[in-house]
Order: C-alpha cells, then structure tokens, then sequence
C-alpha cells in the first residue's frame, strides 16, 4: 500500500479522490494511492521522464 501525508490543500485532495486516485478518511493524516492513482502517477513519471521510482 502506498501512503502519502496530506500536507496538500484540501481541493487539490478532494479533487483526487473525486477521480478516485486517492482514498482516506478525514480523521487520518495520510491518504494511499489506489490502483488508478498508482497507475495514473506512473504514467505521468513516464511523460516527464523521471526515473528515481
């Protein structure tokens, strides 16, 4: 499972789990990734061709 903290503005996390690309409660202090943000967030690494992953 991958988590990250949710150190980011609120929209921009409702925003993704809007598009379902990350899932937590409001009451934790991390969200993970499922498998279409892992997916989605790979092919972005792709585009922009980072390869630290």
């Amino acid at each position: 499972m991958r988590r990250s903290w949710k150190g980011y503005p609120f929209d921009v996390l409702n925003e993704l789990t809007d598009e379902d690309f990350i899932r937590g409660s409001i009451r934790s202090k991390s969200v993970y990734l499922t498998e279409a943000g892992i997916k989605e967030a790979k092919a972005l690494l792709e585009k922009y061709q980072i390869n630290d992953v």
